[in-house]
């Protein structure tokens, strides 16, 4: 790691007065949204994958190339709810992610064009409010692949990816996000340590390649009532394992809804000598793979968050929509963002568990 943080750019000051000053709102969900849509297998190729030898319907992050007006409306209606960060739609954008799909040789440009997106949207919103600053966030997903577990109960010791073939996936996401323009990166959903670890590595590295640092973020999910990441992390545990990154804010999002989230983000708050984040599912799947919690139930529990001196930044993940973050944003408004506390030198280990040794 470099010796001492820099940022470029004047994005980074301009983030830190914003989050000063108050709660930070994040965008809602994507997916769902474009849901919304009613898409078919043809708009998903467009004319400029016609041809493309490989179904391509639930792609969603190739609609920065097909159907880019669409991916840029959508971010755009989330600022018009009052979000201050809106995430590019590039959960999905790596060469692993679109292995899937048959696209790993777009990887670059697929992250571009999303960030174009957002970055258009973020204009429209701030020439509409002189003075407003609107942030874009470099959306960097789990991956559909995991270094810490064999997809092969029959062969404990196998793994589907080496960590040198996630770093490389990741370098070459995150050279491109920065090209496009973010503000920040975001690595989320995080279900395996390892994973998240080999995306600093990698964003750690484009750092010092390109000279330039930008404020990143880690979002972690807890999968169950356990309390543990799916790689078996309690909380505590993968804070620990993450805290040499110097991230900016550290949080919890997706899986569990907010209320079953409010533990673990006390455990964060406790923790964190960063900005603690928090953005939820609209409340727990029902049986058909919806989301039934309304933007008042959804508010509401984020209200409680923040006024319990929890957080400092809150938005939504699955099924939220633009009516959630409108909530939301009016729920924390005028509330007082979580101090950053001061944590006393010690040496703090981490393996599934924790171990603190003053």
């Amino acid at each position: 790691m470099a010796s001492a943080p820099f940022f470029s750019g004047s994005t980074f000051p301009d983030l830190v007065a914003l989050f000063s000053q108050r709660i930070v709102v994040l965008d809602g969900a994507m997916g769902s949204m474009i849901q919304s849509y009613g898409l078919g297998e043809a708009d998903f190729r467009a004319t400029q994958f016609a041809s493309h030898p490989h179904d391509l319907k639930g792609n969603n992050d190739l609609l920065a190339l097909t159907k880019p007006a669409i991916v840029e409306e959508i971010h755009q209606l989330y600022f018009e709810a009052g979000a201050d960060i809106v995430e590019t739609n590039t959960f999905s954008s790596t060469s692993i992610g679109q292995a899937d799909y048959r696209l790993e040789s777009i990887v670059t440009e697929l992250n571009l064009a999303a960030v174009a997106c957002a970055r258009r949207a973020a204009a429209r919103a701030e020439a509409a409010t002189p003075g407003r600053r609107c942030f874009v966030a470099g959306a960097i997903g789990p991956l559909n692949r995991t270094l810490s577990m064999s997809p092969d109960v029959n062969r404990p010791d196998y793994r589907a990816v080496t960590w040198a073939q996630v770093v490389a996936a990741y370098t070459e996401q995150v050279r491109a996000l920065i090209e496009g323009g973010v503000d920040i990166l975001l690595v989320e959903t995080i279900f395996d340590t390892l994973n998240a670890k080999a995306a600093l590595f990698a964003i750690e590295g484009v750092f010092e390649e390109t000279g330039k640092r930008l404020p990143v973020m880690i979002s972690v999910t807890i999968t169950d009532a356990s309390g543990r990441t799916l790689s078996g992390q309690t909380t505590e545990a993968f804070f620990h394992s993450i805290r040499h990154a110097r991230p900016f804010s550290v949080g919890i999002n997706c899986a569990l809804g907010g209320r079953a989230m409010r533990p673990y983000i006390k455990e964060l708050s406790r923790l964190a000598d960063c900005r603690v984040t928090c953005y939820p599912n609209a409340g727990l799947p029902n049986a058909f793979g919806g989301y039934d919690e309304t933007p008042a139930e959804m508010a509401a529990v984020l209200h409680e968050f923040a006024t319990a001196g929890l957080v400092n930044l809150v938005g939504g993940c699955c099924g939220s929509t633009p009516e959630h973050i409108r909530a939301i944003a009016n729920a924390v408004r005028g509330v007082t963002p979580r101090p950053l506390p001061q944590r006393a030198p010690a040496l703090r280990l981490s393996g599934l568990e924790s171990l603190t040794a003053a």
